[in-house]
């Protein structure tokens, strides 16, 4: 069974939806602060850390580079949830956090971000939160997006562009301070935010060894400095 912990605000959403959670088969630890989370983690080393930006005592941020700055606690999943603001967001990016959730909270994107953290790989797949413009192209009709987060084997991505699961995609984007990667993917997961506005889980399947290694190496250079 897998072990989540709920930090502060959220618990009246999470108690709302928790048949959602019991279904998929998840262990609920619930905290009332930022310091209650780490002592939790502390002992029952969790799977997934679902922590509100702002809550009482240690934020979601300052929580997170915490836990990362601990050999023996960072290999957690973390996903903070923040309000819709530029700035609140630029603080999800720099956390550490692997992915962000803006209010009011989607139960099925909540569920969609919670199943695809617990399905990656320990290292191999490492996955981590990036903002990048991504130029995609579609049946050679060229669209534009921006990432949510990356790793070797795929990456999220954000656009208004209607797709559907199972279509391929061509993705083009640089990575901060580095090269240029192009790949190829197909689309196995497809969550609508909003009007308009859709989530699509993109799996790599064509991507050149450089440009593997060039996601690798930005992914351990991240994960040494969060």
């Amino acid at each position: 069974m897998k072990k989540i912990i709920i930090a502060s605000a959220l618990k009246p959403f999470i108690e709302k939806e928790r048949s959602i959670l019991q279904r998929a088969d998840f262990r609920i630890f619930t905290a009332t602060s930022g310091e209650e989370a780490f002592k939790v983690h502390r002992a029952e080393k969790a799977d997934i850390i679902i922590a509100d930006l702002d809550m009482p005592g240690i934020s979601g941020d300052k929580l997170c580079s915490v836990i990362r700055g601990d050999k023996a606690l960072k290999k957690v999943s973390i996903i903070i949830v923040c309000t819709n603001s530029q700035a609140d967001i630029e603080r999800c990016s720099n956390s550490g956090a692997n992915s962000y959730i803006t209010k009011p909270i989607a139960p099925a994107q909540l569920i969609e971000t919670v199943s695809r953290l617990l399905n990656i790989p320990e290292r191999k797949s490492y996955r981590v939160l990036i903002k990048v413009e991504v130029k995609g192209k579609f049946m050679n009709v060229p669209f534009f997006c921006s990432s949510g987060d990356l790793s070797a084997s795929g990456m999220l991505v954000e656009t208004d562009k209607p797709l559907a699961k199972g279509d391929t995609v061509s993705c083009s984007f640089f990575l901060p301070n580095s090269e240029r990667v192009v790949a190829d993917g197909e689309i196995v997961r497809v969550v609508r935010k909003a009007l308009r506005t859709f989530q699509y889980g993109v799996r790599f399947v064509a991507l050149l060894p450089e440009y593997r290694a060039a996601i690798e190496t930005f992914i351990n250079n991240w994960t040494r400095n969060a």
